[in-house]
């Protein structure tokens, strides 16, 4: 996972792109809050430096990536400057909808032949002490973890988000070299769990994560063990598996996997060089439940056709509610074309642009189904937002037949990119301004 800042320099960041901060639900304090990377499902990238504002911006609105590593602490890790990360930075992140991975490098196996990096940098320390328990090791461990909150709490990473230790690969069948680690990552998730944040260890599959699913097997209840495992395993598959570890640890919710190394790659005009990574960690994507107008259903898989004569009570309800909602309609929601109805539909019309009249048509559905805050929507993505997105592109096309779960999954994804292509917007499956524009005028 580590790269030398000379690497990374190489391939710094060549664009200026702004992003949708202004039209987000979340407001600067309550992104403050935020426990990352919560619930989540999908794709991620981690580099050595955190990228300026203005890459992490393009990549928002044009890669598939809506989580990234951080180095926040950590003597060992080779960007000991990081000039973009901030509180401000985080906070931005946060607030546009990233999960963030902030990352520790501290001391490292002692058997290492990578590290020390710097010669004051300590390494992992192996002696077991006269109880055999490796005590040095172990208060190594609490002190990184005592830092490594202490960088958290700076940059305003809310507390019980999972902080990961970065433990680089090391040749495992080294009796003390393997036992102090575990002391060492023990004591790390101990102190992590005092100071009300989640425990998460990053290694190679092959050493470090074979080495705690070992300890979890064959020895319960010896180590501590962290909440959350990351895979390094160069595979080129996304998901969260290897032949290296067991089905069963760490699931469900509590995997993430490094599945590429070192590469460049290229979004919005901008060029990283990353690792790439799929998580699947706490309930994985997720929406919370929704209730409109006490129980009026307002999703179909189609949105048709509204008439003072021809209508069906079931999507005359919708309309009610939805305009309710929006503070246009106030009367009664029971499937009634009525007249305060009438004058509701011709001021929404009159509103946004359309033409005024009494039918209200699928161009008036997709406008009042999307109407809101206009948030970067890519796979992975889950809440309100998305349920928005979903309806409206139902009533696009009799063909999306999209369920409203509130959840971006390959199903939404294909839909969105079927609709872009239809409007003439870039066909990448992600909602950002062009597509939320589209859909707000109604185009079909």
């Amino acid at each position: 996972m580590t790269r030398s800042v000379t690497r990374t320099a190489r391939t710094a960041v060549v664009a200026l792109l702004t992003g949708l901060a202004a039209t987000l639900t979340v407001t600067p304090a309550q992104a403050s809050t935020i426990v990352t990377p919560g619930n989540f499902t999908g794709y991620g990238f981690d580099q050595c430096l955190a990228p300026s504002q203005s890459a992490m911006d393009a990549w928002l609105k044009n890669s598939p990536f809506l989580a990234v590593g951080i180095y926040i602490s950590g003597d060992s890790r080779a960007c000991r400057s990081q000039p973009n990360l901030t509180k401000t930075w985080v906070n931005t992140q946060l607030r546009k909808g990233w999960r963030l991975l902030p990352i520790t490098l501290g001391p490292q196996a002692s058997c290492s032949s990578r590290f020390p990096r710097y010669r004051n940098d300590e390494t992992i320390n192996p002696r077991p002490g006269a109880n055999g328990k490796y005590g040095r090791a172990r208060a190594q461990g609490r002190a990184e973890a005592v830092k490594a909150v202490a960088a958290a709490n700076a940059l305003g990473i809310a507390p019980r988000s999972t902080l990961w230790y970065d433990l680089e690969g090391f040749d495992s069948t080294l009796t003390r070299c393997r036992e102090s680690a575990l002391a060492f990552l023990s004591a790390w998730t101990f102190k992590l769990h005092d100071l009300n944040y989640v425990s998460g260890v990053y290694s190679s599959v092959g050493s470090g994560i074979k080495m705690l699913d070992d300890a979890r097997v064959n020895r319960p209840g010896a180590f501590n063990l962290p909440d959350m495992i990351w895979l390094a395993r160069w595979d080129g598959k996304a998901n969260t598996s290897s032949s290296y570890i067991r089905d069963d640890g760490w699931r469900p919710g509590g995997r993430v996997k490094q599945y590429q190394g070192g590469h460049n790659e290229t979004w919005g005009g901008v060029t990283i060089n990353i690792d790439r990574n799929f998580l699947d960690v706490g309930k994985g994507s997720s929406a919370a439940p929704e209730t409109h107008c006490n129980g009026t259903r307002i999703s179909f898989p189609r949105y048709s056709r509204i008439t003072p004569t021809a209508a069906e009570a079931t999507m005359v309800e919708a309309l009610q509610c939805l305009l309710k909602e929006k503070g246009v309609y106030a009367g009664r929601v029971n499937g009634t074309y009525s007249a305060g109805l009438r004058t509701a539909i011709r001021t929404w019309q009159k509103a946004h642009g359309f033409t005024v009249r009494d039918t209200w048509n699928r161009t008036n559905w997709m406008s009042l189904l999307v109407a809101g805050h206009a948030q970067v929507l890519k796979f992975g993505s889950g809440g309100s937002e998305v349920r928005r997105l979903q309806r409206a592109l139902n009533a696009a096309h009799d063909d999306a037949g999209l369920r409203a779960t509130g959840v971006f999954k390959k199903p939404t994804a294909t839909a969105l990119r079927t609709y872009q292509r239809r409007v003439g917007v870039k066909s990448n499956g992600i909602a950002g301004p062009s597509t939320w524009r589209a859909l707000r005028h109604g185009k079909r």
